[in-house]
């Protein structure tokens, strides 16, 4: 009996082939015309994600799963690598990396198969020496790239004994802050090392989240949501009283302000 999800991945790219030799639009697409849009994708499925919509997340990662054939289709017209390739590949990456699977390693925990992982990245073969932040992404995200570089960091022990040591750490940072906003407040100019100490805190904060078991960016999105949602009653509750922003002191939104924390509670 022929296996439905065979059967739905060969549809797949069966439309796919279709679109890239009849659809005017797909027939135009590159790897760097697609690259935006991927992204886009991406950032829709986590938006999905943190809203807990079970459905949109199948929605979107139908809409993924369509990015990464179609460039597996390019890479088969230019000869570069075919979708077997691809599938191949990581197949072959993730028996390597689990050797407490597919040989006789023993581990103790998930923290033991992370470290694991990192250490035999940096054994793997390639054309370039691997160094161990080598594989994060240039172009993600700040907080997510200080997240993945503490991550691989203490994957081979380059890491904090415990979280009460990382807050010691978070408050030196801010401590430091302090200092250079006093100076700038005092006339120096001295902006950038105010940059630089600001982005300590911000680095120390995410690595003590990572202490927490919280990740810094969807914490951080919640609050945004959050404060979208709070800013929205303000406005709500401005049109209900036929008020304006020019006419709206400050004092008046902040009770509209807390009224909205209430009204959620």
């Amino acid at each position: 009996m022929e296996d439905t999800r065979l059967r739905a991945f060969k549809r797949l790219l069966d439309i796919m082939d279709d679109l890239r030799e009849k659809c005017p639009w797909d027939q135009k697409q590159t790897f760097d015309t697609l690259r935006h849009l991927t992204i886009e994708e991406v950032y829709e499925l986590s938006d999905a994600i943190l809203d807990k919509d079970t459905q949109e997340i199948k929605n979107e990662l139908g809409d993924v799963m369509l990015h990464l054939v179609f460039y597996a289709k390019i890479g088969s017209e230019t000869k570069d690598f075919t979708i077997e390739d691809v599938l191949n590949s990581i197949c072959e990456k993730l028996i390597v990396r689990h050797p407490h699977i597919y040989g006789e390693i023993d581990v103790n925990d998930a923290e033991e198969v992370a470290r694991n992982w990192e250490l035999i990245k940096l054994k793997e073969k390639g054309n370039k020496p691997k160094r161990v932040l080598g594989g994060v992404p240039k172009s993600l995200p700040a907080i997510v790239k200080a997240l993945r570089i503490q991550d691989k960091s203490a994957g081979v022990g380059f890491e904090w004994d415990n979280k009460e040591d990382v807050w010691k750490k978070v408050q030196e940072e801010i401590d430091e802050l302090k200092d250079e906003v006093k100076a700038n407040d005092q006339g120096a100019d001295n902006l950038e090392k105010m940059e630089d100490e600001f982005g300590d805190v911000m680095f120390s904060m995410i690595n003590y989240a990572r202490f927490l078991n919280i990740n810094p960016s969807d914490a951080l999105e919640r609050t945004n949501k959050k404060f979208i949602s709070r800013f929205n009653y303000i406005e709500d509750k401005m049109k209900e009283k036929g008020l304006s922003f020019d006419d709206t002191t400050l004092e008046q939104m902040d009770k509209f302000w807390e009224e909205s924390k209430k009204n959620k509670k």
